[in-house]
């Protein structure tokens, strides 16, 4: 039997600002994460998934409320941790979420 994708907060956090976004983007976060169990990560690229750098990949949801990412990265035994979560209002991902999912990486214990 195949391992099945796992898809996990980094801490409470990261959970609160899933748990803040409208109804509608949740919605559309959980049926990504439903994708890549379904059909597993290496078979979902966009518009679902994208790169973003080194490590770090998001999940592109877009909704009537507006448009949200989760930034996160892949550890050992097919999991998937999300590290943040927010509103994008700017055409880019703006450098300060980047740089903060990326200090978040320091929390993982991939043990």
């Amino acid at each position: 039997m195949t391992v099945k994708w796992q898809t996990e907060f980094l801490n409470d956090t990261v959970e609160a600002e899933f748990l803040s976004l409208p109804p509608d983007m949740q919605a559309r976060m959980l049926r990504i994460t439903e994708l890549i169990e379904q059909f597993g990560l290496e078979n979902l690229g966009m518009p679902y998934l994208r790169h973003v750098q080194g490590k770090l990949w998001e999940m592109r949801a877009k909704g009537r409320s507006g448009i949200s990412r989760a930034l996160y990265v892949t550890v050992a035994g097919k999991r998937i941790v999300i590290l943040r979560v927010f509103i994008k209002k700017t055409p880019q991902t703006p450098a300060h979420e980047i740089a903060m999912a990326l200090n978040r990486i320091k929390e993982i214990d991939n043990g």
